[in-house]
């Protein structure tokens, strides 16, 4: 029966410890949020700017293959990979 009450309590505890740490994660979400929504109220096309670059330099370097497409081009350009150069001794 103590092994069992124990166990129990073991388990509330890492539940109250999990709620805890959600609360304070959403929590943060919203402070991070809010501060982003009262740049963007002050100045909505630089913070829809900075918006889209932070995301595309988080994006991009995940992306293997990229491609550049210039309206001004009649093709597709590959964009060339100078780590995969200077890795391979393909360019110093």
């Amino acid at each position: 029966m103590p092994r069992a009450r124990g166990q129990a309590d073991q388990r509330i505890q890492a539940a109250e410890g999990n709620a805890s740490k959600r609360i304070n994660e959403a929590q943060g979400d919203v402070a991070a949020f809010n501060a982003i929504l009262e740049e963007y109220l002050k100045a909505p096309d630089i913070t829809r700017t900075r918006l889209y670059l932070e995301t595309m330099g988080d994006i991009m370097p995940k992306v293997n293959n990229k491609v550049i497409i210039d309206e001004g081009v009649k093709g597709v350009l590959p964009l060339l990979d100078l780590n995969k150069l200077s890795q391979s001794g393909g360019l110093k």
